[in-house]
């Protein structure tokens, strides 16, 4: 069962994407923001297949995780989609440039989300 890091300061969020990734039958862990995220990566001993991140967080923001995520090569590997309600193109280029493989703009698309995942974690 692939593990999957759900961070969002946003509850309602997290608990939408984590119905809908558990109903795919994918374990899934929170964080509400960059700092809480980061530390439960650092001491969680299984792997974290993919990453579903903000970029509006308090504490440490979306861009400044997966920056930090690339300091570290355990870390840099993991798949990070990145779910906002940001469009700004500077932004996703920032995005593109610290690891992020897909933008998803809030509201989701469920369908679409679930088979993106899918894809990437090998399973479609």
């Amino acid at each position: 069962m692939p593990n999957v890091l759900v961070v969002d300061d946003s509850e309602t969020v997290r608990t939408q994407l984590r119905n809908d990734l558990t109903e795919q039958g994918y374990q899934i862990f929170e964080a509400g923001n960059g700092v809480d995220a980061l530390k439960f990566l650092i001491q969680w001993e299984q792997p974290i297949d993919l990453i579903f991140c903000d970029i509006n967080m308090p504490e440490m923001d979306g861009l400044s995780l997966c920056r930090e995520l690339h300091k570290d090569q355990s870390l840099a590997r993991i798949p990070i989609f990145m779910l906002t309600t940001q469009t700004n193109s500077e932004m996703k280029q920032l995005g593109k440039e610290n690891g992020v493989i897909a933008w998803i703009v809030k509201p989701y698309e469920k369908k679409k989300v679930m088979n993106g995942v899918a894809k990437v974690l090998g399973i479609a």
